[in-house]
């Protein structure tokens, strides 16, 4: 049996539960020095990017799966966005890094009203997100090309109030009312998957454990909502959705893609995951909350799904033996 090394492991779960996005530092300094190609993971063999982009420009969501804090990321991100731009597609982006109730902020910078700055100002987002200046390019680049910007994250707290309350039954009336009226919880594959990777995290006890998931479920749920109710407005008709998110959320087509999947069951979309590649080192707060664990290829063929449609791969990090997709 091979495991995941200690820090991709850890990453795994950190990602699951937000933990990443607050306090996960990049360590790319030889990043670029490296070779990154793209991937169709359902043919197996390396793709051209214009090939891709041809194909991304026929979906109606695209969801681009990051690997939080990493800036690569966020520089092919905000590449996509404009190269399909270029081709003429109508676009909105779809951020998990903001939350619904920021929206009327959001939308002022929509209007050309304030700046990013402002945006981050008034929205609170350095308090709410670490690292959000590097979603900048994303921002900016949907900005210049005419799309609307869309948040899509539940309320933090909210979510919060899920995992400590023992599940998405247990909060009280009005923080329930802050989450869809749907909410599926009964998803064996995602289920399995996040069963798998939450046990890194030394809180993942086996009366925590439903919690903590019912609360990413939430999470996912809510963002699929947000997109859900955009793409079927007069605004969004016809536009193709561009959702920056944690690979966790989408990986295997399950979490948020599904839930979108299940309100637009038409809806055409595609899955793109940006590698780790071991770029991705945790603060010492982080590597507290985590213990050691053994993720095998037996129990990744259980979900007995493709991981997405296309992958950005970095060569990896000298001296690091595995890197994981996975993160919130």
């Amino acid at each position: 049996m091979k495991s995941l090394s200690r820090n991709s492991a850890i990453i795994v779960l950190l990602g699951f539960v937000s933990l990443a996005a607050r306090g996960a530092l990049a360590a790319e300094d030889e990043a670029a020095d490296r070779a990154g190609f793209w991937i169709d993971l359902y043919f197996g063999e390396p793709i051209a990017y214009e090939e891709m982009l041809e194909d991304l420009a026929g979906s109606q969501v695209i969801y681009l799966g990051e690997r939080h804090r990493l800036e690569r990321h966020h520089e092919i991100q905000a590449g996509i966005i404009t190269a399909l731009a270029n081709q003429g597609v109508p676009l909105v982006l779809g951020l998990e890094q903001l939350e619904t109730y920021q929206q009327p902020i959001l939308d002022r910078y929509n209007r050309g009203q304030i700046d990013f700055d402002k945006l981050a100002e008034l929205t609170d987002w350095g308090n709410r997100w670490h690292g959000y200046e590097q979603y900048r390019p994303v921002v900016e680049a949907a900005h210049k090309a005419g799309a609307p910007v869309l948040a899509l994250n539940a309320r933090s707290e909210t979510i919060r109030k899920v995992a400590r309350s023992g599940g998405i039954a247990k909060p009280d009336a009005e923080t329930r009312k802050e989450l869809p009226k749907e909410i599926q919880t009964d998803d064996p594959p995602y289920e399995k998957l996040l069963s798998i990777f939450m046990r890194v995290h030394v809180a993942a006890t086996a009366e925590r454990l439903r919690p903590m998931l019912e609360a990413q479920i939430a999470r996912d749920e809510s963002m699929a909502a947000a997109l859900c109710r955009f793409l079927e407005s007069k605004q969004g008709k016809g536009r193709t959705a561009v959702v920056v998110c944690g690979s966790g959320h989408v990986n295997y087509s399950l979490g948020t893609a599904a839930r979108v999947r299940r309100r637009i069951p038409e809806i055409k979309d595609r899955v793109i995951l940006l590698s780790g590649s071991g770029d991705v080192v945790l603060a010492p707060s982080e590597r507290a909350m985590a213990r050691k664990i053994r993720i095998t290829h037996d129990q990744m063929r259980a979900i007995n799904l493709p991981v997405a449609d296309y992958l950005h791969a970095t060569e990896l990090k000298k001296g690091d033996r595995r890197a994981f997709l996975g993160d919130d």
